[in-house]
C-alpha cells in the first residue's frame, strides 16, 4: 500500500458520485446504499486518506456480508472474506453461482472488462448490521466496490505493483506500521512519520 495522503469527505463523495451516479441506469444500482455507506464511515472515522493499492493488498481486503443482490445463494458469510477467499470460491463454483445468483454474476461479468475506477474502504467495520459479524481488528475492509474488485481479480487484471487508487477512511498508521513501511507518508499530516 502506498500511502498519497490526506483527503476531505467532500472531496471522496464528490469523486464517487462522478463515478457512480445513483440514478445511472442499470439493474441493482446500489450507489445510493453506498452513497449512505460513505457518509456512515465519515460520521465514524472523520478521516479519509488516498492510497495506491497493490494485488495483494486488494485480495487481504475484507467484505462484509453479501447475499448477491436477492440471489439464492449467498456470496459472503456474515464473519467476510477477504477478496481473495471469496474470488477464489467463485472460481471453483462458478456455474453453480451463476445459476443461482443471476443479477450478481452479471455485475461481476460487467466489471471484468471496465476500466478501473476508484474503491472505498474502511480501516475497521463500520457499525452496520452487514459488519457486525466482522473481526474488529485493523485492515482494510470493503465500503463500495465489491463486485468491481471481485470481477478485475477473476479477469486476471489485478497487478502485483501499486496502481489501484483507493479512499480509506479511518487512521491508516496501524496498518501502515504493519507493513514495515518507515517511509510512507502519514494519512493524518500527508508528511512522513518520524
Amino acid at each position: 500500500m502506498q500511502i498519497i495522503g490526506p483527503i476531505t469527505f467532500d472531496e471522496v463523495r464528490t469523486r464517487f458520485r462522478l463515478d457512480h451516479p445513483a440514478t445511472r441506469v442499470h439493474e441493482a444500482n446500489t450507489n445510493q446504499d453506498a452513497d449512505s455507506a460513505l457518509r456512515l464511515a465519515d460520521t465514524t472515522f472523520g478521516m479519509w486518506s488516498t492510497v495506491r493499492l497493490s494485488r495483494t493488498d486488494i485480495r487481504s481486503v475484507l467484505l462484509p456480508w453479501h447475499l448477491s443482490e436477492g440471489g439464492g445463494r449467498e456470496l459472503v458469510p456474515r464473519s467476510g472474506l477477504t477478496v481473495g477467499q471469496a474470488a477464489d470460491l467463485l472460481r471453483a463454483h462458478e456455474t453453480e453461482f451463476t445459476a443461482a445468483n443471476p443479477v450478481c454474476s452479471a455485475k461481476l461479468t460487467r466489471f471484468r472488462t471496465s476500466p478501473f475506477t476508484s474503491v472505498y474502504l474502511t480501516t475497521r467495520p463500520v457499525p452496520h448490521d452487514h459488519y457486525a459479524g466482522l473481526p474488529t481488528g485493523d485492515g482494510l475492509v470493503h465500503l463500495d466496490g465489491l463486485h468491481r474488485l471481485l470481477g478485475w481479480e477473476l479477469a486476471g487484471r489485478l497487478s502485483p505493483h501499486e496502481e489501484l487508487t483507493a479512499y480509506i477512511a479511518g487512521d491508516l498508521t496501524p496498518l501502515a506500521r504493519a507493513a514495515g513501511s518507515d517511509s510512507a507518508p502519514n494519512a493524518t499530516t500527508g508528511g512522513l512519520r518520524p
